[in-house]
């Protein structure tokens, strides 16, 4: 859908380039013979060197004001940018549950029952569209009966996958549903299937879905709750090649098939959308697989798991999470830059056995993974949040919005306290991380058109590797208006972009920017706002088209009205 080309000028070959003309208004031309040069060179030599002066100045501005043409294609009306790319994760795991959304009673801060309402707010800001529960990894340990009913009477679990935790199970189904009507968002579950049963998944659709007198909605209605919840979103397992059993991709959509079969459908709820546990990273053959063994009808989304990793590997250090160096920064781009290949290999198998695009690619784990702060619990997965972050999530959704013919979900992982997260706290204390401003930038791209661009990116270079230093996306709203969200990931160039709109009509542009003096810059507690969003004045109309100057590390959303 979106066409960005990586061939940049080369630095060198501009320099080569200028260093010959320089050399010719030396030197003169080779056909003369010496003695006819060296007469020449020494009576001119002063206007050579004037020459010198006020060519080397223009040459050097020549180079740092190379223009990069951007053009914004109409795209097709029938072709959205859904809202639910910019879904979100809240796994029983670390402090992203208890002590994040779910405080202690006493804790002074605002609260509807535990549900802690500054994090509500926060999120309701930036219109989060799904969210995810109760895993990951959690979710094929977790019991679903074990989370209903009054809450002295729930037993407690021990929280096998992560730190070994202890949990009253006082948040489940109620609380977390009750959560999601606070954020109006759309609640997606994910069934147990590594160590539960089909009986359990059904009971637990039976009980959210259904209005019949059954026993399961007897005590649904018992439990607080009259009306059917009208839960649509399923996920039928999770990481069912890893934490979720250690299945074969062959026997998985043997399984899958079985427990699809009995995911009803109630008439006082909407259909299902029984969602597959997709593929781990570019494990093409999973894919395949489910593709071609589980009919079409039975499935409405495949789900696909790619981190960030700053190192590249799951073994030994995944990297810092803050006081990372350039090479660090850049390591950790070229690997966020992957997620591109990673997607369009798993959207071309999908499109072999569905061309009309029936079966979305829904990416529901994904974002930056580190090693955790340094005195934290390693199973809390607990880290700081940097430019870096921010950039990555840009970047990352802008590769899902040029995607959006299949890529229609996605779910950064975590919202609160978990990785990538959103909000991170400490007692009462809250602050929104830069991949929070992110979010609140790009959430103009929710439900919008579709507009595919058109550039030849420059290259970000670091020794004697390189990266694309320019990612964007472009999307128009129901009113006309017009979004633009670019990344530049070079640290040290600002990029100059000349960008043709046809068919497009507008009066202002306007913008807002995320960056920072430095990419390991993050936010604390007691500074809260060292990187926060501001107004965006470098994009100007020029004629029928926009002038943008683009800042180092930086991302921007422009809006064209």
């Amino acid at each position: 859908m979106s066409f960005t080309a990586t061939f940049s000028v080369s630095g060198a070959k501009l320099f080569g380039s200028c260093f010959s003309v320089l050399r010719m208004a030396l030197w003169g031309r080779k056909e003369r013979n010496s003695t006819q040069q060296k007469p020449l060179l020494l009576g001119k030599w002063k206007q050579r060197a004037w020459l010198l002066a006020g060519l080397a100045p223009a040459l050097a501005s020549s180079a740092l004001a190379q223009t990069i043409p951007v053009t914004v294609q109409a795209g097709d009306p029938k072709v959205q940018i859904s809202k639910h790319i910019y879904g979100h994760f809240a796994e029983h795991l670390g402090r992203c549950i208890y002590d994040g959304f779910w405080v202690d009673e006493k804790l002074n801060v605002p609260k509807q029952g535990r549900i802690r309402m500054d994090i509500v707010e926060a999120l309701r800001k930036i219109k989060v569209p799904n969210l995810r529960w109760p895993g990951g990894c959690f979710a094929d340990t977790y019991h679903w009966r074990d989370g209903v009913g009054p809450t002295a009477q729930r037993p407690k679990m021990l929280n096998m996958w992560w730190g070994n935790n202890l949990e009253d199970n006082s948040f489940g189904t109620h609380e977390f549903l009750e959560l999601c009507k606070l954020l109006n968002t759309e609640p997606y579950l994910a069934a147990n299937v590594g160590s539960g049963t089909v009986q359990e998944m059904a009971g637990w659709m039976e009980y959210l879905n259904s209005n019949d007198d059954t026993p399961l909605v007897l005590e649904r209605r018992k439990n607080g709750h009259t009306e059917p919840y009208k839960v649509s979103w399923w996920g039928i397992g999770n990481e069912s090649w890893g934490c979720g059993g250690n299945m074969t991709a062959e026997y998985y959509t043997d399984v899958y098939k079985r427990y699809a079969t009995f995911a009803h459908n109630y008439p006082a709820s909407p259909p299902l959308k029984k969602i597959v546990s997709g593929a781990n990273g570019d494990d093409a053959h999973w894919t395949e697989t489910c593709m071609k063994n589980i009919p079409l009808n039975q499935m409405w989304g495949l789900t696909l798991h790619q981190y960030t990793l700053p190192t590249g590997s799951w073994t030994g250090s995944k990297g810092k999470a803050t006081g990372f160096s350039e090479q660090e920064y850049f390591n950790t781009m070229k690997n966020c830059l992957k997620m591109d290949a990673v997607v369009t290999k798993h959207a071309a198998i999908m499109d072999k056995y569905d061309k009309d695009k029936k079966v979305a690619l829904l990416v529901d784990e994904w974002g930056v993974w580190t090693d955790v702060e340094p005195g934290t619990n390693p199973g809390f997965l607990y880290q700081q949040n940097s430019l870096r972050d921010a950039l990555v999530a840009g970047t990352t959704l802008n590769i899902f919005n040029n995607h959006c013919d299949r890529v229609r979900g996605a779910n950064l992982a975590q919202a609160v306290n978990v990785l990538q997260a959103l909000v991170l706290t400490d007692k009462e204390k809250m602050l929104l991380t830069p991949t929070y401003h992110v979010f609140d930038l790009y959430q103009v791209h929710q439900d919008a058109q579709f507009l595919p661009l058109q550039f030849t990116s420059p290259d970000y270079v670091m020794g004697n590797d390189k990266v694309p230093a320019l990612n964007a996306s472009a999307s128009k709203d129901a009113s006309g208006a017009v979004h633009i969200s670019l990344v530049n990931l070079d640290t040290k160039k600002t990029l100059k972009l000349e960008t043709a709109l046809p068919g497009v009509t507008y009066k202002t542009v306007s913008g807002r920017i995320l960056t920072s003096a430095k990419t390991n810059d993050y936010n604390t507690f007691d500074n809260p706002n060292k990187v926060k969003l501001a107004s965006f004045t470098g994009a100007k109309k020029r004629g029928g088209n926009l002038s943008v100057e683009l800042p180092p590390q930086s991302v921007v959303v422009l809006e064209l009205k």
